[in-house]
């Protein structure tokens, strides 16, 4: 049985591996944690190497995709619950509560994925 030899240090995995710990417990937390991990994403950049620079882009990407579509669906929600008085914001409503949990489940398969591939040595 051969063992690989663990890849070199390089600066900046450490941040991404935290960022990603960060976005798998914003849920708990409210996303309370994803923002601490936007923050430390864009802060641990300008010297990291090429592999984890790959890893902190993709989670700012990540975070700001998500963070635009929850404006959107508040705004969306906001125009629903005055819409209530009409009885057609019901339906928004709903609609707006079952987009904001598939934008929750994405970020969360993605922070995933991303952990994954990053214990995995492999670029996003």
């Amino acid at each position: 049985m051969t063992m690989t030899p663990p890849p070199p240090p390089q600066p900046g995995r450490t941040s991404a591996f935290a960022v990603y710990v960060f976005y798998l417990l914003s849920i708990p937390s409210a996303a309370l944690f994803a923002l601490v991990g936007v923050i430390l994403a864009l802060v641990s950049r300008d010297g990291a190497s090429p592999f984890a620079r790959s890893h902190l882009d993709d989670q700012i990407r990540i975070w700001f995709i998500a963070f635009w579509w929850n404006v959107a669906l508040f705004l969306l929600g906001l125009v629903g619950w005055i819409l209530t008085i009409v009885l057609i914001g019901f339906p928004i409503l709903w609609i707006v509560g079952i987009l904001w949990l598939g934008v929750m489940i994405w970020f969360t398969i993605k922070s995933f994925l991303g952990l994954l591939a990053l214990l995995d040595n492999r670029m996003r």
